[in-house]
């Protein structure tokens, strides 16, 4: 399998957890107090870093510290929106079609020697 690819792969469940970790609390943990949804975060941050640490080692070896970043922005917001609808069942909005957009371009300015080589 690709590096790339792998990196994408660890990098997108990697999302997972984050998105668990940095949101998760206001959905499960809401009335509770702060500081026992800040442990369980970081608890959840833990698999999160035991992912995202190995896909940014293995798609270093193919892709800048630029490119695996911007990677890792369209991962997000692509996990984010559907835990956004889905989770906190917060309405959708065009503005994630806006933001997913304005990434496709950071991608392309990112990628583009790749592309044009």
């Amino acid at each position: 399998m690709p590096p790339l690819l792998i990196t994408v792969i660890m990098l997108t469940l990697s999302n997972v957890f984050m998105t668990f970790a940095w949101y998760g609390h206001l959905k499960f943990f809401h009335n509770r107090v702060w500081i026992i949804a800040a442990l369980v975060s970081w608890g959840i941050a833990l698999f999160e870093y035991l992912l995202q640490v190995p896909a940014n080692r293995i798609g270093y070896e193919v892709a800048s510290a630029g490119q695996l970043k911007i990677i890792q922005e369209v991962l997000s917001l692509a996990v984010f929106i559907p835990f956004s609808l889905y989770i906190l069942k917060e309405p959708f909005k065009m503005d994630y079609i806006w933001a997913m957009l304005c990434l496709i371009g950071a991608v392309f300015f990112m990628f583009r020697d790749k592309i044009f080589s």
